[in-house]
């Protein structure tokens, strides 16, 4: 074969390839729009929590580098489920999450009191007036730059869906066993577990750089310990230009961290 016709049957060969991948987005597009559709109360819900006048300029900054209308539908968000947010912060999902649930559903959010008592005004606003605390019995360990926790409990039954966003670097040790086996515990069969955090590369020793980072390997294979069942994972969060080389505080790096998202489901 010469090499001109190698070249030209590389070249079909990646067009058919291509072709099919192209075929393959298209489905999935359509299954996800179709989804999308049948409940476009929510979508309708997130989009008016979005232009909240609540929300302040820098939170709105951050909505196009945290995509939250696409990363709630990709979670599987419904106006009807019952939330639990770990470690609000300082409620920049809590905006959008209160008012979406409202009405037909409930969210509650967990952390050690007086952290929550940071963000008390935010109850002040009528579209957070449902929404449950829940102080956990739980503090922070300077050394390890980790949590501690006296006893893991989210005083929560039938959680439709729990959000761990940004924090699981922030468990240690056992416990980390012990978070992930609180929260099978606080959903009902077929609940969902989902997992936000900064990429850590794979294997790689704990140092100053990457303290708020997470290996996304380790991750996997503990909440799968735990019972989990692994649905899906998105690739939305991808920054290629994130080297994962340094904290995610750094100005070369802080608002573009590379993370993995994974949603988890506890079998029925």
């Amino acid at each position: 074969m010469s090499q001109r016709s190698h070249y030209k049957l590389i070249g079909n060969r990646n067009f058919m390839d291509n072709a099919k991948r192209t075929a393959l987005a298209c489905m999935l597009g359509l299954t996800s729009l179709s989804a999308l559709a049948q409940d476009s109360a929510t979508a309708g819900k997130i989009q008016d929590a979005l232009e909240l006048e609540y929300r302040t300029e820098s939170e709105l900054t951050r909505d196009r580098n945290r995509n939250p209308a696409g990363a709630l539908a990709f979670m599987g968000l419904r106006d009807d489920m019952s939330v639990f947010e770990f470690g609000p912060g300082g409620g920049w999902y809590t905006k959008i999450l209160a008012p979406v649930l409202k009405e037909k559903g409930q969210l509650a959010i967990g952390y050690k009191k007086e952290w929550l008592d940071e963000i008390s005004e935010l109850e002040e606003a009528p579209e957070l007036s449902e929404v449950r605390r829940v102080a956990l019995d739980m503090d922070w360990n300077s050394e390890l730059y980790a949590f501690e926790f006296n006893d893991i409990e989210f005083k929560s039954k039938d959680l439709d869906l729990f959000l761990n966003i940004r924090e699981y670097h922030n468990l240690h040790g056992e416990e980390r066993s012990e978070f992930n086996d609180a929260v099978y515990a606080a959903l009902k069969p077929g609940g969902t577990y989902v997992v936000i955090d900064h990429t850590r590369r794979h294997m790689q020793e704990d140092n100053f750089e990457n303290r708020r980072r997470e290996d996304p390997v380790t991750v996997l294979v503990e909440i799968q310990e735990s019972g989990f069942e692994l649905v899906k994972s998105s690739d939305m969060f991808y920054r290629l230009d994130d080297s994962l080389e340094y904290e995610v505080g750094r100005r070369s790096v802080s608002g573009n961290t590379d993370r993995f998202f994974f949603v988890f489901k506890k079998p029925e």
